[in-house]
């Protein structure tokens, strides 16, 4: 069943002319897309990743500006009890839970890893908090694997585009991995986000102006001529 599924979604996906089409115009359109998040090593970055769940970029670089300067290390995250973070972290959405997550990935990180933040995916998701959007954002931009994480505006704008024929993060991961060129995996996580933010929003997308319109698979379903 699940070959099946797999070959549905890849007879529904673009071919990959087209996709690399895509990724030329998003390219252009987004040159200097990278993440939002401020940081200044992994850890840092792992922190702000844990904490932008359901939260925007810019509330996060509020937070983690005092935050890092309370806990500038994983051995003072690891020290802390989640309840010390809470004052910091409180505009976070769900902000308890992260708490708990931060502290328990900084002892782990402490206690496991030498206080070093792994690039490997099945160590990054050993760490409370940490998923595989999390630990590809990590892995990309702390390390320059080549990784694509999927949030809501990737999922949304590669399924729209037909970069992807999914109902799920992971099968979009997948279905991303085999339409983008790996060495462009990265910057088309950045360049997917920063489409999504700017004209393929999850309610009124500017479609009239959207410089993939005429490549867009969703645009052709949804202004059909005639």
């Amino acid at each position: 069943m699940e070959k099946a599924d797999k070959g549905k979604r890849a007879q529904k996906r673009l071919p990959r002319a087209r996709a690399r089409e895509m990724l030329d115009v998003l390219e252009k359109t987004y040159p200097n897309a990278r993440s939002g998040l401020r940081y200044d090593n992994a850890f840092q970055l792992l922190v702000a990743a844990i904490l932008s769940a359901q939260t925007t970029d810019k509330q996060v670089n509020r937070i983690t500006k005092d935050l890092f300067t309370r806990f500038p290390a994983p051995e003072d995250f690891a020290a802390a009890e989640p309840e010390e973070l809470e004052p910091y972290i409180k505009s976070c959405g769900v902000y308890r839970n992260k708490a708990k997550n931060i502290v328990g990935a900084a002892r782990m990180l402490v206690e496991r890893f030498g206080s070093e933040v792994p690039n490997d995916m099945d160590a990054l998701m050993q760490l409370p908090g940490v998923g595989r959007k999390t630990a590809n954002v990590v892995r990309a931009n702390a390390f320059g694997e080549d990784a694509i994480a999927v949030d809501t505006h990737v999922f949304r704008v590669a399924n729209r585009l037909g970069l992807a024929d999914a109902k799920d993060v992971l099968h979009t991961e997948h279905d991303l991995m085999k339409s983008i060129p790996r060495e462009k995996w990265s910057c088309a996580h950045h360049w997917l986000i920063w489409h999504g933010r700017m004209v393929c929003r999850a309610q009124n997308p500017k479609c009239g102006g959207c410089p993939l319109r005429s490549l867009c698979r969703h645009y052709a379903g949804t202004h059909k001529s005639g």
